[in-house]
């Protein structure tokens, strides 16, 4: 199965917040499924950390890379073809 994030489900899984639901966490942790980040999701995190509603502790390209490090989530492009 394939699985697109969206910003609150992925937020809430890097950090371990009890938000998400089991059904999401499940999708998520299981290693048969392909996990797909939107780069618009990632650009999403930018405006609210450059407002101040989102403190991630380090920058939010260290923070991408440290996560997709250690998780297979791709990132996915936009492009104009999408719109």
């Amino acid at each position: 199965m394939q699985v697109l994030l969206d910003t609150h489900t992925l937020l809430w899984f890097f950090s371990g917040n009890e938000k998400i639901s089991i059904t999401a966490r499940n999708l998520i942790e299981d290693t048969n499924n392909l996990k797909y980040i939107s780069f618009a999701s990632i650009w999403e995190m930018a405006i609210k950390q450059s407002k101040g509603r989102l403190n991630l502790f380090v920058h939010l390209d260290d923070y991408i890379q440290q996560k997709i490090n250690l998780t297979d989530f791709k990132i996915l492009d936009i492009k104009l073809s999408h719109l």
